[in-house]
């Protein structure tokens, strides 16, 4: 009411003064104050009361109406108070003073800035005596109860009904005569009617208020329903306490909607726990059974599982499905008809066929009619509805990035209440994502077979045979999310029967990590090739590393190429061995006599930092010494420090074993959970050693009259070693090599004939000027002598060394 509806205006009350409002607003005294106490609004009920016009009245302080002024506390306690009601002294237009009982509410209203409200004055209201009812309160009293929406009976001391309104009828299913002089556990034939007894006698004990929720299974009631209680005392005048009212909400929408939420939050944290499709799909039956189902199952099309993207449109009839998981609330599942993991055919009437084909999910009531045609076109499982009662079927299609994977089935039959319309969206919900988490662990799948095939086409299946060093290895790809990795391992032979040992890891997981890693080894086998020394071989790869990472940031490839890798090169002859790592774990060596250490091998940069010098390590190991590489996972894991590690390494490794073989697989046994988190590659190399009986050496004069000589000496020690057959070629090769590093190279000059499966012919010089083959033309008198060489030997080259260069060539002891 504002002061322009009522300033100056003493119209009597009716339909056209606003002011005055309507007959029964006369009943009430209402007065409307600004915030300086100022009379704004002067209804026809405070006319009636105190006398006054509102022309007498609205625009003058209200401090004129009171018959004795407020004291000073009373006053401060208003300008803090929302509210206040008491009674006062007021002045009649005719001089009576009148105690009147006001309710003051103090009226705010929004502030300048819109951003908070200010004091709006007051709002006084007092109600006008009126004739006294001709109705008994006690009969209204019973009236509201009876007809109260909320849902109430009266119990007396002794827990027996005395009263129950109709609500409370309704929901029992029983007139209040039949229900009266019984107790909660004989109304209600429920274990929760024991509980509720319990909360009432604690009541009638306490006097306290006591609230509960109870779960009954009523009849007439389609499914289980939700009541919350409040069990109140009831006192007499005296406050003796004389029953307890029962007043009850019904909550089952509200707690099947919490049941719901958390039915779809413990899907979202379950399902796809894993990139294993078959896991995720039993994920999603454990997850439905059984607050959505009695029995559960997932079938998929069988494309899914090779990783293939189905063909578009809808499955062609009959839809044939592979089942992948099935869960149920009876033991075993007795209600499959499809074993786990065959392939069945739906006919066309089925809701799994029906679902695909609509690409809806759908709810079907088993019915007689329906059990009929199924026994016509699918026995088996109608015998199956038939024996364990399944009523209502929920059906609901998997689909994920526009393709079809499968159907989910949900089945009810220990629920009596059948599928309903939030149980398909509820159901939707929850098959929706386990068909993301499906679709992404076959897309996974088929990636890591990828990943996997090419490289297993890059490894080397079987180390080739040396006469260096006997080696066994393994290689197990990572089981986890991450994919497979880029670890790898290589065995190269180098010439004068050496080995070269090599172990890398590439930094990331999948197809990209496998497709860098090959194109690392085979930059390692060509640097191999060339015979440079482990610490430039690793200069080399870190300038190749830091140019893929250069074309992979050019193709907005995902991330930076990086690697670790472990170089060694292995003389037999003099059993000394080179070794340098960048950024690898550091190696292990293991003696004859069983003991084990890590070698100290300075460590590196990571390949792909540049910039960055890598140091090689040269010892001298005795003969059956075995080495040990190994990638970062064989030793790096969550559940274990890495000095744990390397020490169960050692300990494993000092163990006796009666393979090589052997101790690589009890160093995986040790070392390796089930499901490794990363790659592992593992190379074990025990050294062999060319001892002076498969080695002869020569110095020969940088003077062309000792070729002949040389060549006398090489055939005399062919025919020591029963290799008679081999003369021709080994002298016109001897020949050959030993005249151009007489004609062409530097003191000193050594020929060395190393005996191994084949036969290596090596001339070393001073001079780091490196031979190569050229075409002679008709006239010339040489430049024929590497050509024949080459046509003559397994293969030749030549490589530098710290005082020179060494020319070898290899020539088959094998008869052609």
């Amino acid at each position: 009411m504002t002061r322009s509806e009522t300033a100056g205006d003493d119209r009597t009350p009716g339909p056209g003064n606003p002011a005055a409002g309507s007959a029964g607003d006369s009943a009430t005294a209402r007065v409307t104050l600004d915030p300086y106490g100022i009379v704004t609004g002067w209804s026809e009920g405070a006319r009636r009361l105190l006398g006054y016009r509102p022309s007498e009245v609205v625009g003058r302080s209200a401090a004129v109406l009171l018959a004795m002024a407020p004291g000073a506390g009373a006053v401060r306690a208003l300008k803090t108070l929302p509210r206040w009601n008491g009674t006062v002294r007021l002045r009649h237009r005719d001089g009576r003073t009148l105690p009147v009982r006001l309710l003051a509410h103090r009226r705010t209203r929004p502030g300048d800035d819109g951003a908070g409200s200010r004091a709006g004055g007051w709002l006084l209201v007092s109600a006008l005596p009126r004739p006294p009812s001709p109705l008994p309160a006690e009969a209204l009293v019973m009236w509201a109860f009876t007809q109260s929406p909320a849902t109430m009976a009266f119990y007396d001391t002794d827990l027996r009904l005395r009263l129950a309104n109709k609500d409370m009828e309704r929901v029992i299913g029983l007139p209040e005569e039949a229900m009266r002089g019984l107790r909660v556990s004989e109304i209600v034939a429920d274990p929760q009617g024991e509980r509720t007894e319990q909360l009432m006698r604690r009541v009638l004990a306490t006097g306290a208020r006591q609230q509960g929720q109870v779960a009954l299974r009523l009849p007439g009631h389609e499914r289980e329903s939700v009541w919350a209680l409040s069990l109140v005392p009831v006192r007499d005048t005296g406050g003796t306490v004389r029953g307890v009212l029962l007043s009850a909400r019904d909550m089952t929408e509200e707690h099947l909607a919490r049941e719901r939420l958390v039915l779809v939050n413990d899907a979202s944290v379950r399902i796809g726990s894993t990139l294993d499709l078959a896991r995720t799909a039993q994920e999603l039956a454990d997850v439905a059974v059984p607050h959505l189902a009695d029995f559960v199952t997932v079938d998929l099309l069988p494309s899914i599982e090779g990783g293939e993207d189905p063909r578009a449109g809808v499955p062609s009839s009959p839809v044939k499905l592979r089942r992948v998981a099935a869960r149920s609330v009876l033991e075993g599942c007795p209600e499959a008809v499809v074993p786990h993991g065959a392939v069945a055919a739906y006919p066309d009437a089925s809701p799994a066929a029906e679902c695909l084909a609509t690409g809806r999910p759908l709810i079907r009531e088993v019915t007689s009619l329906g059990l009929t045609v199924w026994e016509r076109e699918a026995p088996e499982r109608a015998e199956r509805v038939r024996r364990y009662g399944i009523h209502s079927v929920l059906a609901v299609p998997m689909r994920a990035r526009g393709i079809t994977l499968g159907v989910a089935i949900f089945a009810r039959h220990r629920r009596p209440e059948s599928f309903a319309q939030d149980d398909l969206l509820l159901g939707e919900e929850i098959t929706a994502r386990a068909a993301v988490c499906i679709d992404n662990a076959r897309r996974y799948g088929r990636e890591r077979r990828t990943s996997l095939t090419l490289q297993s086409s890059l490894l080397p299946e079987r180390p080739p045979r040396q006469a260096a060093v006997e080696v066994a290895s393994r290689y197990l790809p990572a089981s986890t999310q991450a994919g497979v990795g880029g670890d790898w391992f290589d065995v190269i032979p180098l010439s004068g029967a050496r080995v070269a040992l090599v172990v890398g890891d590439v930094v990331g997981h999948g197809i990209q990590a496998s497709a860098a890693m090959g194109r690392l080894r085979t930059a390692v086998r060509t640097l191999a090739d060339v015979d440079l020394p482990p610490d430039e071989l690793l200069t080399h790869l870190d300038d190749l590393v830091i140019h893929l990472s250069a074309e992979s940031d050019g193709a907005d490839s995902a991330g930076d190429t990086g690697a670790t890798c472990l170089y060694a090169v292995y003389d037999p002859v003099s059993r000394r061995c080179s070794v340098a790592r960048a950024g690898h774990p550091e190696p292990a060596l293991m003696t004859a006599d069983g003991a084990v250490e890590f070698l100290d091998v300075p460590a590196g940069p990571p390949l792909g930092l540049g910039g960055l010098p890598f140091e090689a390590t040269e010892l001298e190991l005795p003969e059956g010494s075995v080495l040990v590489l190994y990638t970062d996972g064989l030793v790096e894991s969550r559940e274990r420090d890495i000095d744990e590690s390397l020490d169960t390494l050692r300990e494993v490794l000092a163990r006796p074993a009666p393979s090589l073989d052997a101790t690589c697989d009890a160093v995986l046994h040790a070392l390796l959970p089930d499901r490794p988190e990363d790659d592992v590659a593992l190379l074990m190399a025990r050294t062999r050693a060319l001892d002076a009986a498969h080695v002869a050496t020569w110095d020969v004069p940088c003077d062309a009259a000792a070729v002949a000589e040389t060549r006398r000496n090489a055939c005399r020690q062919l025919t020591a070693w029963g290799l008679d057959d081999a003369a021709f070629v080994t002298e016109l090769v001897v020949s050959e090599l030993v005249t151009n590093a007489i004609r062409y190279g530097n003191a000193p000059v050594r020929l060395r004939l190393i005996r191994d499966s084949d036969l290596v012919i090596e001339v070393s010089d001073g001079s780091s000027t490196s031979p190569h083959l050229r075409r002679a033309r008709t006239s010339d008198e040489g430049g024929r002598g590497l050509l024949l060489v080459a046509q003559l030997t397994q293969g030749w080259g030549t490589r530098q060394t710290y005082t020179g260069k060494t020319i070898w060539a290899e020539q088959s002891l094998t008869a052609p």
